[in-house]
């Protein structure tokens, strides 16, 4: 099996887990359950509190459930508006990351040359190693806010737990960050040039010294000019191919 051949199956594996980790992460923003909370009033009667970005909820055990958005945008807290945004940016950003990356592949033969494609293909990986990151700082930041305030004894208020779409999208986000990790790896070697010291260097020669004007006339009164040899093994000198063109030649007698 050829180089380019693990490569292009190499590139399917992590394309495919992306795009997974991307499903995820885009199956948390409609889920009410990134937290929840269990209140008994009564004995047969159980309420549970459940909200996300978007909405607040409370159902009960008869099967009677309400859900209501945030009332005024101006009036939450900062982190939910960042959490907003991140998870928006997450969402983007993998979209467009999969696009990319599905035109930069070996397999789909799209783009051109092979170093033209493996540069698309590493500009996709870091597209999804940012929406990763973007969905991981979400997930985090959330869960380290519910978790401060479980274990503050002086926070009075209702106290939450984590929901299931936290932990789906922890999942979804390790699967971002780690395919992408894997594409920009692999594409960078293939697609990035190579530091300049690494080339092989011209050798100097006549001509590259001419061009680029680094010789220097040497420092005496006469005018020299500097020309390349121009005998070499097997050329006749311009006196023998004027003889041949004229055929004679003449003396200092002839003209006397």
């Amino acid at each position: 099996m050829t180089y380019r051949t693990v490569v292009m199956y190499m590139e399917i594996g992590c394309f495919v887990s992306c795009l997974c980790g991307w499903i995820l992460v885009c199956s948390t923003l409609p889920t009410e359950y990134w937290t929840f909370s269990e209140v008994g009033s009564i004995v047969l009667t159980t309420s549970n509190y459940y909200s996300n970005l978007w909405r607040d909820c409370i159902s009960d055990t008869t099967g009677v459930s309400d859900c209501k958005d945030y009332p005024s945008m101006l009036a939450l807290p900062v982190y939910l508006h960042a959490c907003r945004a991140l998870a928006v940016c997450a969402v983007i950003t993998g979209f467009f990351g999969g696009v990319v990356t599905l035109i930069g592949m070996k397999c789909t033969k799209i783009g051109g040359s092979d170093i033209a494609n493996a540069r698309v293909t590493f500009a996709g990986g870091i597209t999804y190693l940012v929406s990763g990151f973007c969905g991981m700082i979400t997930y985090s930041w959330w869960a380290n806010r519910i978790i401060s305030e479980f274990v503050d004894p002086n926070f009075r208020a209702q106290k939450f737990e984590l929901g299931a779409a936290v932990f789906v999208g922890w999942g979804g986000s390790i699967l971002l960050i780690a395919g992408g990790t894997v594409l920009t790896t692999f594409a960078g070697k293939e697609g990035l040039p190579s530091s300049s010291s690494d080339r092989p260097r011209r050798p100097i020669s006549y001509a590259t010294a001419r061009t680029r004007r680094t010789y220097m006339l040497p420092a005496s009164s006469s005018r020299v000019t500097l020309v390349p040899p121009l005998f070499y093994e097997g050329r006749k000198s311009r006196a023998t191919r004027a003889t041949t063109k004229t055929g004679r030649t003449f003396s200092g007698d002839s003209f006397v």
